[in-house]
């Protein structure tokens, strides 16, 4: 016999019973330098809701990756800077929209179910997609403010 299949199967039954939920995580960038020590704070600084929604536990865990809610708000700190706020970029729009929620700055985009939001002139670039069914999205980012600011220095 297996034993491995049964420690797996046990242990799949046992966050069942347990009521946890195991959800696949974004896909975790990978900042370095001042970026990657910013994501770790802020990682460690994230609370357990954000706009109502619980925070879930991600496979595979990343310091630079969060998730909340069904279906999630996901979170990525360390991206690379959005194309609408690089000069050069064909989609380059220094006119683009943002907005400041509580002294942090995010780029607003858009998407086909939702929006993402975009942490503006920060040591590192923090993501957030809010899906549709969160409406109004905008609301999720007060919860953030706090830990962004607190762990993700402005860019000068």
């Amino acid at each position: 016999m297996n034993t491995s299949y049964y420690r797996v199967t046990f242990a799949v039954a046992a966050l069942a019973v347990a009521g946890c939920s195991v959800e696949e995580g974004p896909a975790a960038p990978h900042p370095s330098g001042e970026a990657a020590a910013a994501c770790r704070s802020l990682h460690d600084r994230l609370p357990e809701r954000v706009d109502g929604q619980e925070r879930i536990t991600l496979d595979p865990a990343s310091k630079y990756t969060a998730a909340w809610g069904d279906p999630a708000i996901e979170l990525r700190c360390g991206v690379p800077r959005p194309e609408k706020l690089s000069p050069g970029s064909e989609h380059y729009n220094p006119t683009a929209e943002a907005v400041d929620v509580n002294g942090v700055s995010w780029l607003v985009e858009k998407r086909e179910e939702g929006y993402r939001f975009t942490t503006v002139d920060r040591e590192a670039n923090v993501e957030l997609t809010v899906p549709g069914d969160h409406a109004p999205e905008i609301n999720a980012l007060p919860d953030l403010a706090k830990p962004v600011r607190s762990s993700v220095p402005e860019h000068h």
